[in-house]
């Protein structure tokens, strides 16, 4: 889907979107700290196609998560090769010399970790030596969905704007049925999203979506048929965020009798 390259990590000093900061509190008579990020809230739309009976979804690469993942490959031990198999299996370790082993590790720290993986066999997974990973692993699965960062717009004509500019639909803001809100990131930023549910059809497509590319956003319009749903849901192979999941189960409990279709449960 994307091909990224050219990645450089850098410290993050200054940022429209997050704001570190650290508090300093007492609780109950005893001393804490915690560190948090203030950041923008934000709104979602379960859209649902009553011509075609499907959901329309966004998918899109997130930095956030494709980082998440290379960390993650960065620890896993390389695969060993066929000859390094043959010699474990002729010479098992004791588990006092697999303590001794991982206290080493322990000492040598992260640094060493990484040489150990860049001298791996070439047998080993370019994933699990430390390579880049490919970028379909930080692509995700998401209601269309927006910051709440116009101070003049309501929340429903904020998530109206974004189901035009990322999914191309236009629907009026009468059209839009708030579900719930809730807090998302209650340990690091405590925001709040609004969920809203609305029925397009293709008469009010007015436009491909994709958002807007002037600000960054590179975006792909997917459908999910609704007897797919749960099993869509539930595919834990298939990375999504929880408002996809917890729109679904929503749908299911609210709206499906409506269409006499089941979801798949």
């Amino acid at each position: 889907m994307e091909e990224i390259n050219n990645i450089e990590v850098v410290p993050c000093t200054n940022s429209n979107y997050l704001k570190p900061f650290r508090l300093h509190y007492n609780q109950n008579g005893t001393r804490k700290s915690w560190d948090f990020m203030r950041t923008h809230d934000s709104v979602s739309v379960l859209i649902f196609n009553i011509t075609s009976h499907c959901f329309v979804l966004v998918k899109q690469f997130r930095p956030a998560v494709y980082m998440c993942e290379w960390e993650k490959a960065k620890q896993q031990p390389p695969e060993p090769s066929e000859e390094t198999a043959e010699e474990g299996g002729a010479a098992a370790t004791t588990p006092s010399a697999e303590g001794a082993a991982a206290a080493e590790e322990s000492s040598e720290g992260p640094a060493a970790a990484e040489e150990e993986g860049a001298a791996a066999s070439s047998s080993a997974s370019p994933l699990a030596a430390g390579g880049q990973p490919p970028a379909a692993v930080g692509v995700t699965y998401e209601l269309c969905a927006g910051l709440v960062d116009k101070p003049q717009l309501s929340l429903e004509e904020i998530a109206r704007q974004e189901v035009l500019e990322e999914c191309g639909y236009d629907v009026p803001v009468a059209k839009l049925r708030r579900i719930t809100s809730y807090r998302s990131g209650v340990g690091v930023t405590g925001a709040q999203q609004t969920m809203f549910y609305a029925e397009v059809s293709e008469e009010n497509r007015v436009g491909a979506g994709g958002g807007q590319p002037e600000e960054g956003e590179l975006i792909e319009v997917v459908t999910v048929p609704l007897h797919e749903a749960m099993t869509f849901a539930y595919d834990e192979s298939i990375p999504k965020t929880m408002g996809v999941i917890f729109s679904f189960i929503w749908f299911h409990n609210n709206m499906s009798p409506k269409y006499k279709i089941s979801t798949n449960v």
